[in-house]
């Protein structure tokens, strides 16, 4: 299994796409929906969340701490433009690496614990 990571628009660190919630979207269709407009994926995802996390995340002049779902994405396709495509770095990165390269201990721990369950 591998995970497709994207770099964040202000520091540029490694992070999985997410967003907030959209209206008139279930959250697995709106985490669909900002894997295609920060990564140009689509494909099948899960009702059901795979992990959460909480980060903090960067705002103009204060964080704020968020809590993160975490959705499986079966890739069908990945197209060769998309709407952040120059505002984003994205790259496929084993389970492990993934785990290694975010900064969210909690993400790495989530990505660790799928790793695990894969294997078994």
């Amino acid at each position: 299994m591998e995970v497709l990571l994207v770099t964040s628009r202000t520091t540029q660190r490694w992070i999985v796409p997410k967003g907030w919630p959209i209206k008139g979207l279930t959250p697995a269709e709106a985490a669909a929906r900002e894997a295609y407009e920060e990564a140009g994926v689509v494909g099948q995802i899960t009702s059901e969340p795979i992990g959460r996390y909480t980060y903090w995340k960067r705002m103009s002049d204060h964080f704020v701490l968020c809590e993160a779902t975490l959705f499986r994405l079966d890739v069908e396709r990945q197209f060769e433009t998309w709407p952040e495509q120059g505002q984003r770095e994205s790259r496929w990165f084993s389970l492990d690496d993934a785990a290694n390269l975010v900064d969210e201990p909690e993400l790495a721990t989530a990505m660790r614990m799928l790793q695990v369950a894969v294997a078994a």
